[in-house]
């Protein structure tokens, strides 16, 4: 009998400071996948940038998903990619779903291979990928767009000098966040309260990107909504993170956030207009602050790839809105088919 299943190749680990998390999403992810209907093909890339057939994963699967460790390894036969993909392609319909975190996997790095390759994957394509990544040019489009964010100032590295801080400082006022312009949500990210410790957080921030991005602290609520679909996009219900500190020990997450009916309908449209501005397809994150006595709804950032095992904002908020983990990996492939097949409409004559 033909085997008619979908070829799912899942790509986790990568070179950024994300690596790990990738690891662990790919677990979640793979017990997540009705077998039935996916022939599944794990693939690892390491530290240093070398793909592998993750090969204990496959026989991990082959005793079931349960049988799966609860953080697969970026380590197996060594693979080239593109032969991989061709030889993939050779056996039926493929969809790639990468999941990869940071820089070298969801910055449209990834994204181009595999558009190259002509194979369908999972989340927003080169560009909406690309900018969604860099914090700054994000910024600036949704400035265009005339959504509201904290006020913010990015530098390239040899703009940086003690004088020009201290005129930042001046501008934005104290505190502020200085974040590399091109990595995860906290990754380099340091609080600065005077000058110093503004240099010292540039330095830092610096070691991870040449462009960085210095905005102003707010005083608010963090709240978060999940965003599905290519052409036609629905927002779930927004959830909130109230961290135990600065650096986010012991976060609690609340789902639903606890919101008016008019706050909640104001950031679902929100994020919906943020999705659709900076080209995402497939699925993101959109992180708001709610500011206490002030401007309301900002925008902070958009994950095109966001954290994906259970206990992830983006599945529980899903799932809070009535589409559970397996049916929303399930939407996540069919979204990725339907936009293989329109952009191919438009680029083969």
């Amino acid at each position: 009998m033909a085997d008619d299943r979908i070829n799912l190749i899942v790509i986790f680990g990568g070179q950024s400071a994300e690596h790990d998390v990738s690891c662990v999403t790919a677990t979640h992810v793979l017990r997540a996948v009705d077998q039935t209907r996916y022939r599944i093909t794990p693939v690892g890339i390491d530290r240093e940038g070398q793909w592998h057939l993750a090969t204990a994963a496959l026989a991990a699967l082959a005793n079931g998903p349960e049988a799966l460790p609860d953080r697969l390894e970026a380590a197996g036969d060594n693979l080239s990619p593109t032969p991989m993909l061709t030889d993939a392609l050779r056996n039926g319909p493929v969809v790639v779903m990468p999941l990869l975190h940071g820089p070298l996997g969801e910055d449209g790095t990834v994204q181009g291979l595999l558009e190259l390759m002509d194979v369908p994957f999972v989340g927003s394509g080169v560009l909406g990928s690309a900018v969604s990544m860099d914090k700054a040019i994000a910024k600036e489009v949704l400035a265009y767009h005339h959504i509201p964010q904290a006020r913010w100032i990015s530098l390239r590295e040899h703009e940086v000098s003690p004088v020009r801080l201290t005129e930042i400082a001046d501008t934005l006022g104290l505190p502020v966040f200085v974040k590399p312009s091109n990595m995860g949500s906290s990754v380099g990210v340091t609080k600065a309260s005077t000058v110093d410790e503004l240099i010292a957080a540039v330095d830092h921030a610096l070691g991870y990107d040449e462009w960085i991005v210095i905005e102003e602290a707010i005083n608010g609520r963090e709240i978060e909504v999940a965003v599905l679909g290519n052409l036609e996009t629905r927002a779930s219900v927004p959830g909130e993170i109230v961290p135990g500190n600065e650096f986010y020990d012991y976060a609690q997450l609340i789902i639903p956030a606890p919101l008016t009916a008019e706050q909640t309908e104001t950031v679902r449209a929100l994020a919906l207009q943020v999705f659709a501005a900076l080209r995402c397809e497939g699925l993101a994150r959109v992180d708001f602050f709610l500011e206490h006595n002030g401007r309301g709804f900002l925008i902070n950032e958009v994950n095109t790839m966001p954290g994906f095992t259970p206990i992830s904002m983006y599945p529980k908020m899903w799932q809070s809105t009535g589409l559970a983990y397996p049916a929303l990996v399930d939407a996540l492939i069919e979204l990725a088919i339907d936009r293989h097949r329109r952009r191919r409409r438009n680029t083969k004559h």
